[in-house]
């Protein structure tokens, strides 16, 4: 391991308190104190007793997202009849960004009438205003303050950030206020200073891992519905690893988005602290894969092994599958084993099915951290298995070494999406491979030769709740789309002269998932909470079912079908609908390619 940095930072609510403490020993106390910074609830009403103590009285409110705090911590969401928020318009900022920062209040205020409108474009710090009536007739309006910077962040980009912001009522009228640089705001300048001024090799990789770890208190909410979860670990975690992935893919000289680089692991390891604050960035060797299998007992101990058990019935699995469990399910079923090598040097492991019938290819874990596709892909693998005229390839786990990465930061933060997780060791996406040495996306190349299949029905996920980049303009640049969750949905692409068969394909499948009533109940539901905050969707419903369909230009099968379901941090019902959805998907696609038409 070479540390590039190490170091400890005072936390800030603990400056502030104390700053304010001693300020009121030497002078007339303060008549009241505002402060927005990167705390959980019980921490900032501990620091509002200490200065209560010494006759300050001060309301320290979270930066994070202030509208679903000021919600969370000062309104009766069960007495509400009717809510009207008019949210900010900021010239530096998308129109519906505040729209977006308020989600997922349409889920808290569930059972009242719900309306965001824009307010009038300015230039001023940001600020809701709330008009609350409860069902006795009450009335009330909030004033909610979001306190933002401009700023132009590593790329030269101007941006409008979430910020700490300290503002003092003094007794004579006047008022002190401005940004404060918080803790959380600190440890990322410093990590992305640090990465940005190191000496790095000219060619890629550049590292094989560079962790960044990262210990702080922090907000953490998770409510009973998955898509209120609220952590700001993990919205560091998220900033940290997209924004030093920008920052290598300038160095790289590629295009902004190309997802052909490989820069080598980046690993945001972002945990909580009692009140240590601590940041180490160092460059390590990956780590050394286990030479014992897993066991039952290894398995227990970590949330995401919970289905390592093969007596559990694979529809019945509430949790992502460990790597042995991977293993045994493909070795049922019966047909010609292909393999290749990761660049860890892990197995990625497929199966060839030679029948009669129409050829497809069926993977998941591209995305590692994806996770409901491989169960999809074992399951409806298997179905097809009993077949005897099923002709299919199979790779049910394309990323073992981004798998094995979800499962090292899933080990501490479960509830995670741990995007850091998403490409492979070297940093790439394995479909955007264009040049050996090929590793894992070998497996793929196989597949396709031995089936020469025209389907490839390719099982991916995204976020369940929110996916936030607070420090570099709150909305994940070049992935707006996904900020926030919007059901299950299909993106099927395909070569010239394959449209008709593509639109027959879409149809066939979307028709087919509309028959199942807790799927179109789940999408109902989270289509009404994405359109009330995002605006509408931006793609062709089918039978119930938002679908994308496109001509491209690349290499493989001339039809794919990619499947997206909300996956990323579920557990329980929730992933067992996710994979009874990805199997029902890759069946009605195989039954779909043996209708459609064979010409134009």
């Amino acid at each position: 391991m070479t540390v590039l940095l190490e170091l400890q930072l005072p936390r800030t609510l603990d400056m502030w308190v104390g700053e304010l403490l001693a300020d009121a020993k030497g002078a007339e106390p303060a008549l009241s104190i505002e402060g927005w910074l990167y705390e959980g609830t019980t921490a900032r009403r501990a620091a509002e007793q200490r200065l209560a103590a010494a006759g300050i009285h001060a309301r320290f409110m979270s930066a994070y997202k202030p509208l679903v705090h000021h919600f969370l911590e000062h309104v009766d969401c069960n007495d509400l009849a009717r809510v009207v928020v008019h949210y900010p318009v900021h010239p530096d900022a998308p129109p519906r960004r505040f729209a977006l920062e308020a989600y997922p209040l349409v889920d808290m205020v569930a059972g009242a009438e719900l309306r965001l409108e824009p307010q009038v474009v300015a230039a001023v710090m940001p600020q809701y205003r709330v008009e609350l009536q409860s069902h006795s007739g009450a009335h009330r309006v909030d004033i909610v303050r979001a306190p933002n910077r401009v700023h132009v962040d590593s790329l030269g980009e101007t941006l409008l950030s979430p910020t700490a912001w300290l503002s003092v009522k003094h007794r004579d009228g006047s008022i002190t206020e401005g940004r404060r640089e918080s803790d959380y705001e600190a440890l990322f300048r410093r990590a992305i200073e640090c990465v940005q001024g190191h000496a790095w090799p000219d060619t890629e990789p550049y590292f094989e891992r560079l962790d960044i770890r990262v210990d702080l208190p922090g907000i953490h909410y998770s409510p009973p519905h998955e898509t209120g979860f609220i952590d700001t670990q993990e919205a560091l975690h998220e900033d940290l690893y997209f924004s030093l992935m920008e920052i290598f893919q300038r160095r790289s000289g590629r295009p902004e988005g190309d997802r052909r680089m490989q820069p080598g692991q980046i690993v945001p390891d972002v945990r909580y602290s009692s009140g240590t604050i601590r940041l180490r960035v160092a460059v390590e060797s990956y780590p050394a894969i286990a030479a014992v299998a897993e066991t039952a007992a290894d398995a227990a101990a970590s949330p995401i092994g919970a289905d390592i058990d093969c007596d559990v019935p694979l529809a019945k699995s509430v949790a992502p599958l460990a790597p042995v469990r991977i293993a045994a399910e493909l070795s049922r079923i019966a047909g010609r084993r292909f393999e290749a090598t990761t660049r860890q040097g892990r197995t990625v492991a497929g199966v060839y099915r030679a029948g009669a019938g129409p050829a497809v290819i069926v993977s998941g874990a591209q995305h590692a951290n994806e996770t409901s596709g491989v169960v999809g892909a074992l399951r409806a693998a298997q179905s097809l298995a009993q077949r005897p005229d099923a002709h299919f390839a199979l790779i049910p786990l394309e990323n073992p070494d981004g798998y094995a990465l979800h499962r090292e930061l899933c080990a501490h933060a479960p509830r995670h999406m741990h995007h850091a997780a998403r490409y492979t060791a070297l940093g790439d996406d394995l479909e955007y491979r264009d040049a050996p040495p090929w590793y894992e996306r070998e497996a793929r190349q196989t597949a396709l030769a031995l089936s020469g299949a025209n389907l490839h029905v390719n099982l991916h996920g995204y976020p369940a709740h929110e996916w936030t980049r607070p420090l570099s303009g709150y909305i994940p640049r070049g992935f707006g789309a996904w900020t926030i969750p919007k059901g299950f949905f299909l993106i099927v692409r395909h070569h010239a002269g394959w449209a008709k068969r593509a639109r027959q394909l879409a149809e066939h499948v979307c028709k087919q998932l509309a028959a199942r009533p807790a799927l179109v109940e789940f999408n109902k539901k989270q289509l009404a909470s994405y359109n009330a905050h995002a605006g509408d969707l931006p793609f062709e419903v089918i039978h119930g079912t938002a679908c994308t369909i496109s001509e491209v230009n690349r290499q493989g099968p001339a039809l794919t079908l990619i499947t997206e379901f909300p996956d990323e941090t579920i557990y329980g019902d929730p992933f067992i609908l996710a994979h009874d959805t990805q199997t029902a998907t890759v069946l009605a696609a195989v039954e779909a390619l043996g209708l459609i038409s064979p010409s134009q």
